[in-house]
């Protein structure tokens, strides 16, 4: 005898395939790029900080980065400090902006100065204004850059003359705030 077999619904019904995405508009598009992008840089920000939290940085003083026009002409000297040796250091810083800064000597074939040279010609001779000026830039360098053997070292470890004009200019303020 034969075998038989139940028979099996050949009118199942099939599914249908899925509609194809509506296309999305230009504006559409451009959105959601821009939220993946968004969320992409929050992502890379966020790993940069991560990655770098470890790496001990100081702080950078502008006044070493950002820099002015060069040949502005002479500036005007401006209302002297009513101490001695404060008044005798602003001369001095006002002295290198406007007749140059040099390292390696104190007076060069162009007229520009280093720190002490500049002290030295604005003090006019007094051994002593001069003395407690340059013990004064010394101790204001010490503080901000730690041991430092003399001014004319730490004048001529500089390749140009920001930062030792700037330390010129902030012994003068700290000299007037100590009375000097």
């Amino acid at each position: 005898m034969p075998r038989t077999h139940p028979a099996t619904d050949q009118t199942a019904t099939t599914t249908q395939a899925p509609a194809p995405p509506a296309k999305l508009t230009l504006e559409e598009r451009l959105t959601l790029i821009n939220t993946e992008m968004t969320a992409r840089l929050d992502e890379a920000a966020l790993a940069y900080e991560v990655n770098t939290a470890h790496i001990d940085t100081s702080p950078i003083v502008l006044a070493d980065v950002v820099t002015g026009p060069i040949d502005t002409g002479p500036a005007p000297l401006p209302e002297l400090y009513p101490t001695p040796v404060a008044a005798l250091l602003q001369r001095a810083h006002h002295r290198l902006l406007t007749g140059g800064w040099c390292s390696g000597a104190l007076v060069d074939e162009d007229g520009a100065r280093c720190m002490l040279g500049a002290i030295r010609v604005e003090a006019r001779g007094d051994s002593g204004l001069e003395a407690n000026a340059a013990a004064v830039l010394l101790d204001a360098i010490r503080r901000e850059f730690g041991d430092v053997d003399s001014v004319p070292t730490f004048n001529d470890a500089h390749g140009s003359g920001h930062i030792p004009l700037r330390m010129v200019e902030h012994a003068g303020g700290w000299a007037d705030t100590r009375g000097l």
